[in-house]
Formats: structure tokens, sequence, C-alpha cells
């Protein structure tokens, strides 16, 4: 099989190493162009030009005047116009440098001595960097857009959670603690758990600030002070920094320390655990029959057993959940340590960030998915709640309890644990009772099914942020 450098590029998505880029590659489409290959190398010319336009608005360098319009048009235009020839073109020219950001700033030099005006300040692209100035601003803008383009599903996400919520606030429903049953709750409060412990999250991912450096080899501006020792270059670093939308660590060695990507891939580990826990409630919930799945004709779900509609969807959400936590984790880990002031650990664990925001971003399509193929099974639930007597005890001891009687939960457990009781039974102990009339009422009128507290209200009030 052919599979040298210049056919590398037209493999089929079938020959595709991960399945991000094979089986799911219509779902990523959106993060293709940001945390590609392609988009690494798009954001690093972005970045380069970039600061060689703050460069030439810098007035203390004489040797670099002020771009003119149409020269500023011109830079612009190659960022905004970067195909997939053009990133070719450059990793051609990283085969013959083996050098990635190097070959960014050849290809920006041909492309300065196409224009006359720019190209005698060719020098001046890369001035005072070295690749981790570029790279670090990569990154960080990479993880911001990928962000962004996550925070919308998880957005259409939370708006079918909160749906639900909304919609079955009123629908009683046993608990499980243990896995046994336990007091009533409600369908809609549970969605609601789970839209207030994202929306919290949520919140706290889109407000997160990236950070960034581009103070030279190694963090102390050595070069820049040596070509011009006049101007204040901790201002114009932090001036550029804002411009992109990012926050300056002023304490760096040759790699900005990437603790500001750590703190951001802990917050999506958190809430990839919130959606793995969901993912596995749903998952027990079709399995003892709350749910029901609707069919999708020519749709199979087992090769030999006909009857069977599988939970795929929450199932595929979970195992790539897994997958965007092992690697967030890993990254997380690993590119918050150098040796020294440089090693290139961090750079080939960086270029998986992708990997992350791809699973990821697939689990949330699939949770949405699998959401809208639910059915409540209300008539399972009831059925379930009738059967299930005991476990007003636990109202019934505490009213015991209100009244100062010695003992209660002991006459309740006494009563049930491990039992199966019935109405009659329970009735039978409460007009037994020595309480207030009204508190025996309250009880007699309870139900498994009405027992809920004030589950159908915070299933309704439930904010999204």
């Amino acid at each position: 099989m052919d599979i040298s450098y210049n056919n590398l590029m037209k493999m089929d998505s079938l020959q595709a190493l991960s399945p991000l880029d094979g089986r799911y590659l219509e779902v990523n489409e959106e993060l293709m162009s940001v945390v590609s290959e392609f988009g690494l190398i798009k954001y690093r010319l972005f970045i380069e030009i970039e600061w060689f336009k703050h460069l030439a608005n810098t007035r203390q360098i004489k040797e670099l005047p002020k771009l003119s319009i149409r020269n500023i048009k011109y830079l612009d235009d190659l960022v905004k116009n970067f195909s997939i020839k053009d990133a070719k073109q450059v990793k051609l020219i990283e085969k013959r440098t083996n050098h990635d950001v190097k070959a960014i700033e050849y290809f920006l030099k041909d492309k300065f001595s196409k224009v006359r005006s720019l190209n005698k300040y060719s020098e001046f692209i890369h001035f005072a960097c070295t690749s981790e100035d570029i790279n670090n601003l990569s990154y960080a803008l990479m993880i911001k857009d990928a962000t962004l383009i996550l925070s919308l599903s998880l957005d259409r996400l939370m708006k079918v959670l909160k749906q639900n919520a909304s919609k079955h606030a009123n629908l009683s429903m046993l608990s499980r603690t243990h896995g046994q049953i336990a007091s009533p709750t409600t369908m809609g409060k549970e969605f609601a758990n789970v839209v207030h412990r994202i929306a919290s999250i949520n919140k706290s991912i889109k407000s997160h600030q990236l950070k960034g450096k581009i103070n030279g080899a190694v963090g102390n501006y050595n070069a820049h002070n040596v070509a011009y020792p006049s101007i204040k270059w901790e201002t114009v670093a932090n001036s550029f920094l804002k411009r992109l939308g990012l926050k300056m660590n002023s304490y760096t060695t040759q790699v900005e320390p990437k603790d500001s990507i750590a703190d951001l891939f802990g917050k999506y580990i958190r809430l990839n655990n919130i959606l793995i826990d969901f993912s596995r409630d749903v998952w027990g919930y079709i399995s003892i029959g709350y749910f029901k799945q609707k069919l999708k004709e020519d749709e199979i779900g087992s090769s030999t057993m006909p009857h069977k509609v599988n939970p795929i969807d929450f199932e595929n959400a979970e195992g790539n959940l897994g997958m965007a936590n092992s690697n967030f984790q890993h990254i997380a880990n690993s590119v918050v340590i150098s040796r020294w002031q440089r090693d290139l650990t961090d750079s080939t664990v960086m270029r998986n960030v992708g990997v992350c925001f791809g699973h990821t971003n697939l689990a949330l399509t699939s949770l949405i998915k699998g959401i809208d193929k639910l059915d409540i099974n209300k008539n399972a639930i009831k059925q379930d709640l009738e059967n299930s007597w005991e476990i007003l005890t636990e109202a019934v001891q505490t009213i015991l309890r209100k009244h100062l009687i010695p003992n209660g939960y002991e006459l309740m457990k006494d009563l049930s644990r491990g039992k199966k009781i019935n109405k009659q039974d329970l009735h039978e102990f409460i007009d037994k009772m020595s309480v207030a009339d009204e508190d025996k009422k309250r009880l007699k009128n309870l139900s498994p099914e009405t027992y809920i507290g004030i589950a159908h209200k915070l299933a309704k009030d439930v904010k999204e942020s």
C-alpha cells in the first residue's frame, strides 16, 4: 500500500488510525479546521502575522514603519484565504527544514517576496521569537475556539435536558439508593439535577481565561532588550496578548507553563464525569423499563436476537467521554512539567488536544440523539410505585420523631426492613400511633406517588446558569 508523504492527505477515511477521522468524521467536521494539523498551521500563521503587525505599530522600531492599509489587507488575506494547498506547501518546507514553526516563517517570507513594500521588512517575521512564543499562543487560541464549538453542543444538550426537566416535573418515580428502592422523586427532578450540575461547570468553562507569553527563548526578553533596550517589552507583549484575548504570564521559561490549560482541562474532566454519571443512570432506567426507545426503521439491535433495542447512544457517549478524559488527564498532567527551561515532551502531547475535544463533542452528539429517542414508560413507573408502600416508612418514623415518641425508627424497621408491606399494613400501624389526628390524616393521605416533597418545584425552577 502506498502511504508515502505525498499521498498521506489523500487517504480515505476508512484508512484513518483514529475513529474521529474515520467512522465519526462527519460529527466533528466543524472541529476539523480548528484542532487539526491544518488548524495548528493556520493559527501559527495568524500569530506570526499579528506579531509582525504589532511590531509595526510599535513606534520605537524605526526600522519597521507603520504598514499601509493595502499591506495590512494583504497580510489579513493570507490568513483569511489560507487553504489546504497552502498548508501542504508549509508541510513541504517542513520536510526540508525538519522544523514546523520555521517552515511557517519561510512560507511567509515567500509571500512577502511577492510584495516589494513588504519584502524589505521580512526579517521582522518571527522577530525575537522562539518557536514556543508562536506555539503557546496558537494552542491557546485553538483551545479557545474549540471550547466555543463545544459550548454550542453543550448548550443544545442543556436545552434538551431542561425541556425534559419541565416536561416530567410532576412524573413521580421511585428513587434507588445503593440500587435499592428509596424515597420517590420525579423524573423531571432527575433531569434538573443534571442541568444544575452542568450549568455550574459550563459557566466556569466559558469564563475561563487562558494565558500566553511572547517573551523569547527563556522568558526574559533577552533578544528584545538587546535590539531595542529603550522599549518596554513587557508592555508591548501585554498589549499584544490582550488583542488576542489572552492573559499574559510574566514568569515563564522557554515554555508557558500551561497551568491555565491544565486547569481548563480539569473542568472538562469534571463536566465529562457528570455526563458519564447521567449516561449510566439513563442506561439503568432503560434496563428497568422506565424508558422505552423509539424504533428506527431498518435499525438492528443484535445480529442474532431480533427483539433487541439497545441503548447504544448512551453507551457510545460513556465510552467517548472516558476516552476524552483519559486524554484530557494525560495532557493536563504532562504539559505542566518541563525539564529545566525546555524539553519537547509537551510538543508531541499537545498535538492530541483535538482528540479530547473530538471525543467530547462526539459524546455530546450521542447524548442529544439518545435523549431524543427516549419514550417514558409511565405504566412501568407507576407499577413500581404502587408495589412499594414500604418507602413511606420514612415519613411515618419522621412524624414519630416529631412527637418525641421513642424508637420510631426502630418500630418502622421491624415493620418493613427486607419485607414488602402494603397500604393496609401501613394504615393499621398509623391508626395505632399516639400522634395528632392531623398528622395521622396527612400520613394516610400519602401514597408512594405523592410522597415527592418539592421535587416538582425544583424541576420546573431549575436554571441553566
